[in-house]
């Protein structure tokens, strides 16, 4: 055999060696030696080093490896926050889901249900989030709906649970948010000319959120909608309720058509 020939021979099966030993090899598992108390301490000291996604691995770990324990569920919990915290919204959902699904008992419970309505939360939403210079979808709605109903649950079961005060102040500025963008879109629909659809969404948010401060420009929507469309009966029906609900209103004397700014800078 030609000494070429033989060198060719030998390149290549050193060629093939070498890519079966790297099929072969598998990554280091680096918490093989760890005991759970270690491994739980690391994956803490990397959440609160900013570290979340290797954090994440070895809560994961960790919670395979404590199955059925306490130290599993603490474990559960602290990944759903690492998930959070690492913007992965849909695996700490579905992490919280099931832990509250597991453990519908455990002290740990109220603590979930604020997770989970934490989650879903947008603090952009809405009036303070600059509602006039945004258009939110109607995925963020759904997202603020369901925190809602998430904080809800939390204090309707545990009213004394140290989250419950937050909780509570969540569930009021999320009315609020959520009537304002209904008001946002009635408005939007109403300068457009489409009255009936701004007078369904002026509708909308005095039926939902009655106790909401952008319900006096709901009504006001609603009755001028009413009165472009003909509906006198209506329209004089909204305004005896704005004038009850706001005898001082700005809209009974000003309107929003000479002034375009939206109604909470309307003082």
């Amino acid at each position: 055999m030609p000494l070429w020939g033989s060198r060719a021979g030998l390149g290549a099966v050193a060629v093939m060696l070498s890519l079966l030993a790297a099929c072969s090899s598998t990554p280091k598992d680096e918490t093989a030696g760890m005991s759970n108390e270690k491994l739980y301490a690391e994956a803490r000291d990397e959440a609160a080093a900013g570290n979340y996604e290797r954090a994440i691995r070895f809560y994961e770990r960790l919670e395979g490896r404590t199955a059925g324990t306490l130290m599993s569920q603490q474990a559960q919990l602290e990944l759903a926050y690492a998930y959070y915290r690492a913007n992965e919204k849909a695996q700490a959902l579905a992490t919280l889901d099931r832990f509250i699904k597991l453990h519908p008992s455990s002290p740990a419970l109220d603590y979930a249900l604020y997770l989970k309505g934490l989650v879903n939360f947008n603090d952009n939403l809405g009036l303070f989030g600059r509602l006039s210079r945004q258009d939110l979808s109607e995925r963020d709605q759904q997202a603020a709906k369901e925190s809602f109903q998430t904080f809800r649950q939390l204090v309707e079961q545990f009213p004394d649970s140290p989250y419950a005060p937050d909780a509570r102040l969540r569930m009021k500025y999320i009315v609020n948010s959520l009537a304002a963008y209904e008001v946002h879109v009635a408005r939007y629909y109403f300068r457009r000319g489409a009255y009936l659809a701004a007078a369904n969404r002026a509708q909308q948010a005095v039926q939902d959120y009655p106790e909401s401060p952008a319900i006096e420009e709901a009504l006001f929507l609603l009755s001028q909608s009413y009165d472009r469309l003909g509906l006198t009966q209506l329209r004089d029906d909204a305004q005896r309720v704005l004038k009850a609900s706001f005898p001082e209103s700005a809209f009974l004397t000003r309107g929003f058509e000479a002034d375009n700014r939206p109604w909470w800078q309307l003082w």
